[in-house]
Order: C-alpha cells, then sequence, then structure tokens
C-alpha cells in the first residue's frame, strides 16, 4: 500500500521589540540570566500587564502579510499549567478570539504552485528557560525570556512531504524578515517550530493519529525529521502496529525521534479571560492603515526584478531570497546602472563569501566598492580574475579597490606594442599550436591566449590579445 504523510506546523516568533509584551523589560538575548525580570513579568502579587502597542501591530503586520483576516475585537485568555520556568503558573494567551483566522501563504516545490492554509495567527508571552547544569543534580531557571511577546501561526495540515514543510518554513522566514518584526534566529530561539505528522493510504480523506515531533533547531532538521518519523509510522503500519498519538523529541546526533510523552487527548488547560487586560478593537481604519505600512514581500519583489530587470526566476529568487542582499542590490544599482552585471557579481563572488562571513557588515563590502571593482573590469582597467582578487582583498580589508590595485600593481595591460611583443615571444616557443591554427585547429586559438595570459601574469586584457592574435595568426 502507498502512503503519504499529512503535515501540519505550529511556528513560534519572537517578535523584536524594545521591551517585553506586557511590561517595560528590556527583550534582548544575551543578558546577564535573570537580569531583565520585573514583578509583572514575574507574577508577583499585584502587578498588572498592559499591552505594549508596537506588539499588536507587528503581531498585525505578519497576520495580513499572510492573507488572514484580522478580527476587530479580540482578547487575551490566561493558558493554565504548571512548569518551573513559567513563574506565573499560566500564559498570557488567545484562545477563542485570536488576532486573526482563515490566511493563507503560496509555495513553489519542484516547480508545482500550493497554497498551505493557515488557520490561525495568535499573540502570547514566552516562558522563561531551563538551564541544567552538566555534573549537577539540579536545574536552573532563567526568567529574562518570561513576557517575551510570541506570535503563534498555526498552518492546516496541508503540507504532504518533508520538501513542503521545508519550503513553506524558509518562505515564511523570509517574509517575516522583509516586514521586519523578528530576526528568525533559531539557534537564539527567537523562531521555533514543532511539527504535527500522520500518515494515511493515497487516496484516503481520513487523517491517522498524528504525532507531534518537537526540538527541531533548524529547517534542514525539521525536514529530516520527518522523513524520519514519516519512514517509522508507515514501517509500524505495515507491521499492523497501532500509531499512538504522542509527542516526540528529534535526536540530532542519532537522526531520529523518540517518544517523549504519550499525548491521548489534548490537554485541558483550562483557559479563561485575562481579567488584567481589557479587549482590544481593530477598526477598519486601523487594519487598512496597518495594511499600507506593510513593505514590498518576498514574492512582489521577485516579480519585480523579473519584470524590471529582465531577470529569469531562477537569478531572482537567489536575490530576493535574503533581504540585505536584494537590498545591497538595489543600492549598488542607484550607483552603477548595469542590473545584470551587477547580479552576476552578487550571485557569483560575492555570495561565495558572505557563505563564511554571514553579512555585508562583516565583510567590509560597500555598494561603492562593489561598483567600482565592476566598472574597472569592465573598462579594462582590470581583468576579471584581477577583479575578483581585488574583491577578496576588499572583504579582507575593507581597503578601497583603486588603492589595492595601486598597491598590487594589478593594472590590466592593453597597450598594443607590449603585447604584439608577449605574443611574438609566445608564437616563438608554441610554433606546433601556431602551425594547428593554420590547419583549422580554433581551439589552438584559444591555448595561445591562455599563454599570453600567463606570460604576462594575467594582466594582458584577453579581449585585446586575442584580436592581436588572431590577427598575428592569420599572417602564419
Amino acid at each position: 500500500m502507498e502512503y503519504e504523510p499529512v503535515i501540519g506546523l505550529e511556528v513560534h516568533v519572537q517578535l523584536k521589540t524594545k521591551t517585553k509584551a506586557f511590561c517595560g523589560c528590556a527583550n534582548e538575548f544575551g543578558s546577564k540570566e535573570n537580569s531583565n525580570i520585573c514583578p509583572v513579568c514575574l507574577g508577583l502579587p499585584g502587578s498588572l500587564p498592559v499591552l505594549n502597542s508596537q506588539v499588536l501591530v507587528s503581531a498585525a503586520k505578519v497576520a495580513l502579510a499572510l492573507n488572514g483576516t484580522i478580527r476587530n475585537f479580540i482578547k487575551f485568555d490566561r493558558k493554565n499549567y504548571f512548569y518551573p520556568d513559567l513563574p506565573k503558573n499560566f500564559q498570557i494567551s488567545q484562545f477563542d478570539m485570536p488576532l486573526s483566522e482563515h490566511g493563507y501563504m503560496d509555495i513553489k516545490v519542484d516547480g508545482q504552485a500550493k497554497r498551505i492554509a493557515i488557520k490561525r495567527v495568535h499573540l502570547e508571552e514566552d516562558a522563561g528557560k531551563l538551564i541544567h547544569p552538566e555534573g549537577t543534580a539540579c536545574s536552573l531557571v532563567d526568567f529574562n525570556r518570561a513576557g517575551t511577546p510570541l506570535l503563534e501561526i498555526v498552518s492546516e495540515p496541508d503540507l504532504h512531504s518533508p520538501e513542503d514543510a521545508y519550503v513553506y518554513l524558509s518562505d515564511l522566514k523570509l517574509a517575516l524578515q522583509y516586514i521586519g518584526v523578528s530576526d528568525c534566529d533559531m539557534e537564539k530561539g527567537s523562531l521555533r517550530c514543532d511539527a504535527n505528522i500522520s500518515v494515511r493510504p493515497v487516496g484516503q480523506i481520513k487523517l491517522g493519529t498524528k504525532a507531534e515531533l518537537k526540538n527541531m533547531n533548524s529547517f534542514k532538521a525539521v525536514r529530516t525529521a520527518l522523513e524520519f518519523e514519516f519512514k517509522r509510522q508507515v514501517k509500524s503500519l505495515e507491521a499492523g502496529e497501532r500509531i499512538v498519538q504522542e509527542t516526540r523529541l528529534w535526536d540530532e546526533k542519532k537522526e531520529a525521534t523518540f517518544s517523549m510523552r504519550s499525548k491521548e487527548e489534548a490537554h485541558d488547560y483550562r483557559y479563561f479571560p485575562e481579567p488584567d487586560l481589557p479587549p482590544f478593537t481593530f477598526t477598519d481604519a486601523d487594519i487598512k492603515g496597518i495594511r499600507k505600512s506593510l513593505p514590498e514581500l518576498p514574492k512582489e519583489r521577485l516579480g519585480r526584478f523579473v519584470a524590471s530587470f529582465g531577470f529569469g526566476e531562477k537569478d531572482a529568487a537567489v536575490l530576493i531570497s535574503d533581504k540585505e542582499l536584494a537590498d545591497f542590490f538595489e543600492a549598488c544599482l542607484k550607483i552603477y546602472n548595469e542590473p545584470k552585471k551587477i547580479a552576476n557579481w552578487l550571485i557569483g563572488p560575492v555570495l561565495s563569501h558572505l557563505k563564511s562571513n554571514l553579512s555585508f557588515e562583516a565583510l567590509h563590502l560597500s555598494p561603492e566598492n562593489l561598483t567600482k571593482i565592476i566598472s574597472l573590469v569592465e573598462d579594462g582597467t582590470v581583468s576579471n580574475l584581477a577583479g575578483k582578487s581585488i574583491l577578496a582583498e576588499v572583504v579582507e580589508t575593507g581597503k578601497p579597490p583603486d588603492t589595492i590595485v595601486r598597491e598590487k600593481n594589478l593594472g590590466q595591460v592593453s597597450d598594443v606594442d607590449e603585447l604584439k611583443k608577449i605574443i611574438e615571444e609566445v608564437a616563438a616557443v608554441n610554433m606546433r599550436s601556431v602551425d594547428d591554427y593554420a590547419a583549422g585547429k580554433e581551439n589552438a586559438l584559444m591555448f595561445l591566449v591562455g599563454q599570453v595570459m600567463r606570460k604576462s601574469g594575467g594582466k594582458a586584457n584577453p579581449k585585446i590579445a586575442r584580436d592581436l592574435l588572431a590577427e598575428r595568426l592569420k599572417k602564419t
């Protein structure tokens, strides 16, 4: 029997705000343990929460970008459960009246367009963080994260392969970064994902028994964990075993899931309306204003790059795949109006440097410096190879390209008399190739051009050298 996976994702996104969701404590990563706390985020008696308005606006931007319907009337609820990192023994969240419902995101997997429905987008506060020191018999708790604004984005079970999930998460992360509401750094816990997966025979409508997967710290880990879990569940069904509804953890080292706890029924969190926060109203005018404030989103930018600059969709997709990269491209374009030449440098040598440096700031590369390198290559001042060498030097030192050309004597040789002299020397020691060309072997010309480049230390202008060589060889 052929089976298919049915996957739904729950994504938690920490919103990037100066202060926490319901108090004035700093919302920042990496502070000393328990330094960003107050009576409100600790839930001490007599303290009252006050909603950070920026949290609500940021959340609404995301909901609208995901094509959701924002409620005109929303409220917060208390989600009650007991855990050491939850100082109040409840979490301020949203239950029956979430911020937004009925959204969707369009993705493309292996050239096939798919629409993934988004069930709900709602706000809540984060819990603290448990720390388990090695070699000790205790756990410590850091409450700095308690009260950090979280946005939960819940998809419908519309994903039918681990690759669907990977592409959906990648596109979602990119949209969040374009909106500017989160850094989406999974290593810092700014973006976390739980996946629900079940399997069923192909063609069957009824859903199978699901398992919830946790502890995945990258999109690749999500994809690999789903691949493993799909195979595990199929193997169990083919062996006549019953799938148990449970929560399973992903073990990165073993590349396997293992059971954490059974989950026969949904938890009863005893939700009730948060008595210390009033309901909030979104007018149609509010929603319209927030929608107008949305920046250009990735798919819109991709369409503009294709239409305005004549890029293929593949190249445009690379350029918009990182907001910083796309912004850098457009900054270069204002200085040097050659979109395809800029794109070739960004997609090629610049991206290879970015892979190891992670950001343009770490590269020491400005739009002015990159466009200067490109213009030096295009006007024949330096060779393409020298241009890449200059780029590497700029990345390493931050020096201006002109300074590097002068210090390393990288200027390209375009002087006809000088090149003719080099060509004669090359021809004299490569008579066999000269004869081959005379006999009609066109490849011999490129070999001789290579020898001229080698003789000149890579400085010869290859176009001029080729033309002069062809002229010289015709006289043979």
